[in-house]
């Protein structure tokens, strides 16, 4: 299967299984008539070394949430994305792409693979949902949070990046989703940015991978929910 046809692959409907909860769950990987027909979301992180620190958890949180639900979200795979190669994951409504620049200069690529993505969908910028998936220093290990695009970066230098790079218009839906990984407690500046490029040990690992991902798709379920709520009815 080549790439445009893993992007423009029919939408498939969820399956349903036995409890309610699992087939509320599964039930928003189906595309209904929604304003916004599909999802895309980016976390940051850094490559290489990098990759497996506390600063790339939002990658952590991408691969935990399409395993996790492994059964409507396909595998990672290799595309290219901004001009880039990107680990990405093409489902029925949601697009999983993992940002393959270093984390403080994020934005420019960003910026460059949300107008292809547009463009390779055809749709207008109404109609894609964006959200941005990153570390967060005030949360504890594995805590998702949610916040509006706008709010303040916090000194996070790659959602500084990104805040710069990409200006929305006030009828898109666009918002952050943070992954806590908690703060050491020496609070200045070296101690902090060792502990966001330090290893996360094994046994955080299946705190992430449980938290994360349940918690990734409960913040998804709520925004989607508000977003239609802030759409206009259609015109008749």
């Amino acid at each position: 299967m080549t790439t445009d046809e893993r992007r423009r692959r029919p939408w498939r409907h969820a399956r349903h299984t036995r409890g309610t909860k699992k087939t509320t769950e599964l039930a928003i990987f189906r595309v209904e008539t929604m304003s916004v027909q599909r999802v895309l979301i980016v976390s940051l992180g850094n490559p290489g070394q990098y990759r497996n620190t506390f600063h790339s958890i939002g990658h952590l949180a991408l691969e935990a949430f399409q395993k996790k639900f492994r059964t409507e979200q396909p595998p990672f795979v290799n595309e290219r994305h901004g001009k880039k190669a990107v680990l990405a994951s093409a489902g029925p409504k949601y697009t999983l792409l993992q940002s393959p620049t270093l984390m403080n200069v994020s934005g420019p690529w960003l910026a460059k693979a949300y107008k292809e993505y547009l463009a390779d969908q055809g749709l207008s910028p109404e109609q894609v949902g964006l959200v941005l998936v990153h570390d967060d220093l005030e949360e504890e290990l594995g805590v998702i949070k949610t916040r509006a695009w706008k709010q303040s970066h916090r000194g996070h230098n790659g959602v500084k990046s990104v805040l710069a790079s990409l200006q929305p218009n006030p009828l898109v839906k666009w918002a952050r989703i943070s992954v806590g990984i908690g703060r050491p407690e020496a609070r200045d500046q070296n101690s902090v940015s060792d502990f966001v490029l330090s290893k996360i040990p094994r046994h955080a690992n299946s705190i992430i991978e449980e938290k994360a991902s349940v918690g990734l798709l409960d913040a998804l379920m709520k925004l989607e929910s508000k977003w239609e709520k802030e759409s206009p009815p259609p015109s008749t």
